[in-house]
Formats: structure tokens, C-alpha cells, sequence
């Protein structure tokens, strides 16, 4: 090629194969989003933001793999699993669940770890420029208001999982966590508790403010005054719950059962206790929230509330791949909420107070 001759550009030299949908945004001076409106069909989209977006794909000679699938009705589904949670026991039910039902609808499934926002909007932008077709999002980022609000502008189906309010522009799974909570709580009244400490889980999950209400409506119930020292904060994490279990058990007058919202902080209260040379339960219950792999492997085995991790993450599969193919085949409905049940699991961690509680 001659010194006269013009260079064509990087992109246009790029094989088909290697041109992503970021590339198209970036030749039309658009967002990740935008283009995936474009190509999905979308009707929101401006007439000269099309024109656009259609002139960068026609110039990168870019095969648009999700119109191209959508057209067909058919194909590959590749679906994101966004995860940040500190819970390693939870963590290992709901991937179990999810990837046993991606296996079985032959469902690629694409996990990804983000620890902070930056992160959370990165790995987003980097599955939509991936062409995932739809997302699932369990706790914590269940409740990331600004994930749900780039899958909306992306118009992406996903499902949040275990969120105590979820948005109704996606679908969801949970259980109904104040109920739960209320049994839990109302089976420690029943055994003769009267001072029942309480273990909050993360400020930033919807369902933590629903456990603390089921807790207090079973205390009302129950003719136990409410008392604002037996309620300590956690964080969902272990080292959270042995906080928290120091300051339950240094109260003056401390309790005699302690009710935490998850089994990592359940199983933090029963190291505190051990340590001070407390028996559990004869002199301290300890009952926690899930029924993750933890719950059994601690001594005593705890008595929790069961929430179906696994059967919650396979529905939440079920879920996304049906919207998705709904949607292919031009259809597609108003998102889905599907509640599950809860069971109250009795092992050996709780019991009557001793003959020294309050």
C-alpha cells in the first residue's frame, strides 16, 4: 500500500467476529444501552439515534448476534449472575441451584463477582456489551436501585432474588420474610424466653427491616415489651454477629435466647457464648435465618428458618429463561413475583431459659 493511499480505520479493519457492541456505541457516540435498545427494537429510541446507531453497524459490518437471535425466536440464551455476597454458605446453595437449572435448559450462564457500585456498573455495562440476554440478581444486589434502573434503560429482563421490596420492573422470588421472622420469634416465646435479643441484618436489604418487624410483632403477640437494647445491628457477616453477640450478652440484664437474621451471625453468637463458657442452650438459645450449609456445621447444629436458597435460585432461572423466550417470540408479560415457603427447622442450639434467666 502506498504513503498515498488512505488508511482505513482501526475498527473497519477489525474481523466481524472481533467487533463488539461497544464498539457500535462508541462509533455512534451512544451509550451501551442505546444501542441495545436499537437493536432489540425498541420504540423509545429517537429517529436520528437509530440512524446513528444503524450507520455504525452497517460501517463495522457487525452481526448484531441478540436481534439476530431475537428474529429467530430461537438460539443461545446466555444469562448474568451478578453476586456480592459475604455469606460463602448461602453463596454455594444459590449457585448450586442456578447452575443445576441452566443445565438443565441448556442455559449458558455467566457469573460475575462486583464488591463495590464502580464494580456493579461495570460488570452491567460489560454484559450488555457481551450480549447477555437477562440477569439475576441475589442479595445483596437484589436492592441496587441503580442496577435495576440501567436493566430498565437497557430493557433487559432480570430477577432479583430475596429482596423484601422488589421492583415491579423486574421479576423476583423471595419468601415472605415477616412472617418468617414472627415464627421464629413466637417459637423462642413459646419455649419461655422473655428477654429475646435480636441481630438486624445489613441496612442495605429490604428484607433485614422485614425480619426486625416480624420479630417485634411476635414480641406484641407474645405480651413481651419491646426493649431497644435487646435490638443490636449486623451486617449479615460473621464477624458482624460476634459484635453484636458481646453486646447482647454485656447487657446487664442479658437475654436468654438471641434471634439472628442470618446463620453466619447465629453461628458468630455461639463462638461469643462458647468463649464466656456459656452452654447452648442450656444457657443461652441461639436461632438464626436460611438454613445454609453453616447451620449444620457448627456444634450445636442450628435451629433456623429454612429459606430455599437453591430451590429459589432455580426458579429465578426458570423465570428469566421463560421472559426471554417470551420476548424473542414477540411476546412477553408484566414481570412475575413469585413468593416461596419457609419452614421453622428445630436442631439442638435452642431451648427452655435456664433457671437463671431473666
Amino acid at each position: 500500500m502506498s504513503d498515498a493511499e488512505p488508511r482505513k480505520p482501526k475498527s473497519a479493519r477489525r474481523s466481524r467476529a472481533g467487533i463488539t457492541i461497544a464498539d457500535v456505541a462508541q462509533h455512534a457516540g451512544v451509550s451501551l444501552m442505546t444501542v441495545s435498545r436499537v437493536m432489540n427494537g425498541k420504540a423509545n429510541v429517537r429517529p436520528e439515534t437509530r440512524d446513528l446507531v444503524d450507520a455504525a453497524i452497517k460501517a463495522l459490518n457487525y452481526a448484531p448476534s441478540i436481534a439476530a437471535r431475537n428474529l429467530a425466536g430461537a438460539g443461545e440464551i446466555r444469562i448474568g449472575l451478578l453476586y456480592s455476597n459475604p455469606s460463602a454458605g448461602y453463596l454455594n446453595e444459590f449457585l448450586v441451584g442456578s447452575l443445576d437449572r441452566a443445565s438443565r435448559l441448556n442455559v449458558q450462564l455467566v457469573v460475575h463477582l462486583c464488591e463495590t457500585p464502580e464494580e456493579r456498573v461495570a460488570a452491567i455495562r460489560r454484559m450488555i456489551a457481551s450480549g447477555i440476554d437477562g440477569l439475576i440478581l441475589p442479595p445483596p444486589l437484589c436492592d441496587a436501585g441503580e442496577i435495576h434502573a440501567m436493566l430498565e434503560e437497557a430493557d433487559l429482563p432480570g430477577v432479583v432474588v430475596a429482596s423484601g421490596q422488589p421492583p415491579l420492573s423486574l421479576a423476583s422470588v423471595n419468601i415472605d420474610d415477616r412472617a418468617a421472622a414472627r415464627a421464629m420469634t413466637r417459637h423462642l416465646a413459646a419455649l419461655g424466653h422473655r428477654r429475646i435479643g435480636f441481630i438486624e441484618g445489613s441496612p442495605d436489604q429490604t428484607a433485614s427491616a422485614l425480619r426486625r418487624r416480624g420479630y417485634l410483632d411476635a414480641l406484641e403477640e407474645a405480651g413481651l415489651a419491646a426493649d431497644d437494647d435487646l435490638v443490636v445491628p449486623g451486617l449479615f457477616t460473621y464477624r458482624s454477629g460476634l459484635d453484636a453477640a458481646r453486646r447482647l450478652m454485656d447487657l446487664p440484664a442479658a437475654p436468654s435466647a438471641i434471634f439472628a437474621s442470618n446463620d453466619d451471625m447465629a453461628a458468630a453468637a455461639v463462638s461469643v457464648a462458647h468463649r464466656r463458657g456459656l452452654d447452648v442452650p442450656r444457657d443461652l438459645s441461639v436461632v438464626g435465618f436460611d438454613d445454609a450449609p453453616q447451620a449444620t456445621t457448627i456444634w450445636p447444629e442450628l435451629t433456623t428458618i429454612r429459606q430455599p436458597i437453591a430451590d429459589m435460585s432455580r426458579e429465578a432461572v426458570e423465570l428469566l429463561v421463560s421472559d426471554i423466550r417470551a420476548r424473542r417470540e414477540g411476546g412477553g408479560a408484566a414481570p412475575l413475583h413469585k413468593q416461596m415457603g419457609f419452614e421453622v427447622i428445630r436442631r439442638e442450639s435452642d431451648g427452655p431459659p435456664g433457671k437463671n434467666a431473666p
